[in-house]
This record gives structure tokens, C-alpha cells and sequence, in this order.
């Protein structure tokens, strides 16, 4: 995360060649929009409710600035929730032993990345704090689902590259339609049930990775 700094004397900063925000980031530059993210994180993380009028403040810039840079709240949100779910899905990805191949290496990233999502302190917060919102940035199209898709996909394409994974689909139609299917069990307490269904998840999708269930 970024350090924030003290404000410095706007006049100064004018005449210094632009006007800087508390952070020391040039305001309208990429650097001050990764400010205004690595800001949100900050919160998103300390499990904290992110309020916009509080976050200019906190940044030293207005509002109008703050909406400029990262759009609304709800876009502000989806931002930090899409680089949450890449860091936490590489993480557990390299985490995987290289002794799965093909279709078991799918679902063992899968099934990690699906408990460490659910075990997510900061997300538990959010979806019980704000479900709609929730439902709207992390269940709908949009940021969070695209990186997601690209995450699988790309872990799709690498599998099938080396030879060890027959793809009857394009991967990222697979991988979006692994998400899908994946989101509708892992969040399935915002749908009224009591727990998240991680089993059912990986079943479907072995399935959709053409792996014939052992019969008992």
C-alpha cells in the first residue's frame, strides 16, 4: 500500500508545476487513480465500510476528482474486488503441487482459490454488510468476472498447451462458464442457502472438463 503523506500547501504545489494530492501523486495521473485504489484496498481489507466523501478527504482531493479517477463507488468496489481475486488466485495457484495435470490441476486451483475466497475475512464483510452491491460487482458481469474468466482461461490455455487438458470449447467460453457455474455454489448463503456449496462446484465443473464421475 501506499503511504500517505501530509498535504502540502495547494499555492506551493501550483507553482511547484500541478497540483499533488496528499498522497504526493500528480492529480489526473495514473499514479494518483493507483493512490486512490491502494486507498481503498487499505479499507476494503481492514474489513471498513468505504465511504467516497471520506476517501477524498483521506486523499486530499474533492469529490469531483475522486470520480474522475476511479469512477463511482460501485466502480471503485469492483476495481479493488478484481485485484483482490487475481492476488488471492496466483497465490493459491502456485500452490498447487506439479503432480496434478490436465483436469486435476484445474480443479485443484479451483478448490483452492474457492475455500481461501470463502475463508476471506474482508469479503464475508462485505457480502454481509452490503449483498446487493455484493451480488451486483461479484455475480454480474463486469470487472471481477472478466479477470476471473481471464485467470481460468489462462490456466485452461496452459494445460492445454502442454498437451494434458482436451478443451471442447473455447477457453474462455469454458472459463467463463467454470465461473459461472462456480460463483452460483461458492456464494450460494447470498441465494438462501446455509453454507457455501465448494463439493457441488468442483463436481460440475469436472464435469465440464470431461471427467466422468467413479462409479461407487
Amino acid at each position: 500500500m501506499l503511504a500517505m503523506t501530509q498535504s502540502q500547501d495547494l499555492s506551493h504545489t501550483c507553482r511547484m508545476g500541478g497540483m499533488r494530492n496528499r498522497s504526493g501523486a500528480r492529480l489526473g495521473t495514473e499514479l494518483s487513480r493507483r493512490a486512490v485504489i491502494d486507498a481503498a484496498t487499505r479499507h476494503y481489507l481492514a474489513c471498513s465500510p468505504l465511504d467516497m466523501s471520506a476517501l477524498a478527504g483521506e486523499l486530499g482531493i474533492g469529490r469531483s476528482t475522486l470520480y474522475r479517477l476511479v469512477g463511482n463507488r460501485e466502480e471503485l468496489v469492483a476495481t479493488v474486488l478484481a485485484e483482490q481475486t487475481e492476488r488471492t488466485f496466483r497465490r493459491t495457484a502456485c500452490r498447487v503441487t506439479t503432480a496434478e495435470t490436465g483436469a486435476d490441476h484445474v480443479l485443484a486451483v479451483l478448490e483452492r482459490f474457492m475455500r481461501a475466497v470463502s475463508d476471506a475475512a474482508p469479503l464475508q464483510a462485505l457480502s454481509k454488510r452490503e449483498p446487493l452491491l455484493f451480488v451486483r460487482v461479484a455475480l454480474m458481469p463486469g470487472p471481477v468476472e472478466h479477470t476471473s474468466t481471464r485467470l481460468v482461461a489462462e490456466l485452461l490455455t496452459r494445460e492445454h498447451a502442454a498437451g494434458r487438458l482436451e478443451l471442447t470449447l473455447p477457453p474462455d467460453v469454458l472459463g467463463q462458464a467454470i465461473i459461472r457455474m462456480c460463483d452460483a455454489h461458492l456464494y450460494a448463503p447470498l441465494l438462501g442457502k446455509p453454507e457455501p456449496e465448494i463439493d457441488t462446484a468442483l463436481d460440475l465443473a469436472a464435469a465440464l472438463l470431461g471427467i466422468t464421475p467413479q462409479t461407487p
